[in-house]
């Protein structure tokens, strides 16, 4: 297998965790959505950009950038429809700061 290129996040998110109220800590489970994944539903989702222009941005394929998106969702509703926690963290990312002149 080859090793993953390195992805670039706009922005750290910092630590984030989403956890349902409805069950003790100690009986939830959890999934980790990895920084890559996080980045990918941020463009995709709430700046709706199409998978071109945002995988280019992440500097990755456009099929790499799809295949992100879709494990990223299918992590997120098996968060909501299963009652688990969410945890964003880790990835093979790199911050990208500052513009190209």
């Amino acid at each position: 297998m080859r090793p993953k290129k390195t992805r670039w996040i706009k922005c750290f998110p910092g630590e984030r965790c989403f956890r349902p109220e409805c069950k003790k800590p100690e009986e939830l489970e959890g999934v980790v959505l990895t920084l890559d994944e996080f980045e990918a539903i941020r463009l995709a989702d709430l700046e709706e950009m199409t998978h071109a222009p945002a995988a280019k941005l992440m500097k990755v394929s456009r099929s790499t950038f799809t295949r992100i998106l879709a494990k990223a969702h299918q992590k997120v509703a098996d968060g909501l429809v299963n009652i688990k926690a969410i945890k964003i963290e880790g990835g093979c990312c790199s911050i990208k700061t500052g513009r190209k002149k």
